[in-house]
């Protein structure tokens, strides 16, 4: 029988145990960010332990950093993670992509950006949106500080193999439906658990003909479904994105053996979903969770349970609404998710031209300087500027309300970011989640509306 793709990134890592068992794994890189590791540097100290490989160790500053002004930290505990961080690269040799450098940015995007994301690796890191990483055909998982220490001390970690789930998805994209809305219609329609304990691997035509960015927003948001992993199969896309990046001096050495990471025909997985996006209409989630969501055509469901009636009371919504009718005062257009260049340009198409609406508030964070002066270069800034958004300095922002940036309690928010929990992005904000091309849209017309009728 024939191998997944998963199946031969991990087992190439394995270094000890038997399948079906704990097997200690070999990581190929790891990276950081300032919120999770310092208990796990400490722990070096503590047992006057090294760090096993700092050359696959690198560091970025992303969740506490201000996006107006960024080296003025006003906040204490945040100045004291981004500071603690700066000190224990220093100490232990891990090159950092520092505040202000050109590639500083959030870990997510900095590593496929830089070339240290490639495919065939194992990646690690303190986030939970580590599968990201896994869009280049690559194993990439969040881990705890426990694991991120043991990772410091011995560049391995012990997992246990998960069953294999794809998903195929299949026909063309409508205009004005992005890879956005089809991880946010998989999360609404199976849950988000349903892939717990898989790993998924996304196939099909639709995920072949999506660009990079695009396939790592559908990765991102593997870990919302309840999955540690999420991957597709490395390609030309994927090869072209590598090629000449500052950490892909490997390139030559490594693309024929990447061109054999693929699921073998006769490839047994344990679970198969079947999507057509043909037809697939903007998704707008309503509650507090990814799950809760609908087509932007269809009314706000009827309360199935308690979990229901709660989200309904905190979003101050009721069942039978439609999106459109959501009082929007916020839009937020960044995470790890959707703040790419191709994000903002898709963006940008719709916002030229064009005034956001008097009742919101629109703030658009670049995810990395790269992207940031990419978009500068384009004078994607200047058409977002004049149209009264305001254009931040790159950081995580308000995807988690770990720095200034945050909802006001009660408002609602048109969010390009991945979690829509309660107080996810600030003491009483409601979160909706939605594609950047749904985001400014809103922001412009002061409310939801059909962004297919807008782009066409």
């Amino acid at each position: 029988m024939g191998r997944t793709l998963f199946d031969k990134v991990w087992n190439k890592h394995v270094l000890h145990g038997n399948e079906g068992e704990p097997q200690l794994l070999y990581i190929d890189l790891h990276l950081i960010h300032e919120v999770t590791p310092p208990q796990a540097f400490e722990g070096l100290r503590i047992q006057n332990r090294s760090l096993r490989r700092p050359d696959l160790t690198f560091a970025t500053l992303d969740h506490n950093v201000p996006t107006i002004d960024i080296f003025n930290i006003k906040d204490e505990i945040a100045n004291k993670q981004i500071t603690t961080l700066q000190k224990n690269a220093k100490d232990f040799g891990v090159h950092i992509f520092d505040m202000g450098s050109d590639e500083q940015g959030i870990v997510h995007m900095v590593g496929p950006e830089t070339g240290l994301t490639q495919p065939g690796k194992t990646i690690v890191c303190g986030d939970s949106h580590t599968a990201t990483h896994g869009a280049f055909g690559a194993i990439a998982f969040g881990i705890g500080t426990s694991e991120v220490e043991h990772v410091f001390a011995t560049q391995t970690l012990w997992q246990t193999k998960p069953k294999n789930l794809k998903i195929d998805i299949n026909g063309k994209l409508p205009t004005g439906v992005y890879a956005k809305d089809i991880i946010l219609y998989l999360i609404n329609q199976y849950g988000v658990d349903f892939d717990t304990g898989y790993a998924l691997e996304f196939t099909g035509e639709t995920i072949k003909s999506l660009s990079m960015e695009a396939r790592m927003t559908i990765c991102n948001m593997a870990i919302e479904a309840g999955a540690k992993y999420g991957m597709m199969q490395p390609d030309k896309t994927t090869f072209e994105y590598v090629k000449g990046r500052p950490y892909a001096t490997n390139f030559d050495q490594s693309i024929d053996w990447w061109q054999t990471l693929y699921s073998d025909e006769d490839a047994y997985f344990d679970k198969v979903i079947e999507l057509d996006v043909s037809n697939l209409e903007p998704q707008v989630t309503w509650g507090t969770n990814p799950e809760m969501g609908v087509n932007f055509s269809s009314p706000l469901p009827e309360i199935k349970d308690s979990n229901d009636e709660r989200a309904y009371n905190y979003m101050g919504l009721k069942p039978g609404q439609k999106a459109e009718d959501i009082e929007l005062g916020y839009v937020f257009l960044d995470s790890c998710t959707n703040a790419r260049l191709s994000d903002l340009v898709e963006a940008s198409h719709i916002v030229k031209g064009n005034k956001v609406h008097p009742n919101i508030t629109a703030i658009v964070v670049p995810g990395s300087r790269t992207v940031k002066k990419e978009a500068e270069a384009l004078g994607l800034d200047v058409i977002f500027k004049e149209a009264g958004f305001e254009w931040r300095e790159p950081g995580c922002s308000m995807c988690l309300g770990m720095n200034p940036d945050q909802v006001p309690e009660g408002v609602h928010c048109a969010s390009t970011s991945n979690r829509n929990f309660e107080g996810r992005q600030g003491k009483g904000a409601r979160t909706h989640l939605v594609s950047p091309a749904m985001a400014v849209a809103a922001a412009i017309n002061g409310k939801f509306v059909d962004v297919i009728k807008v782009v066409v």
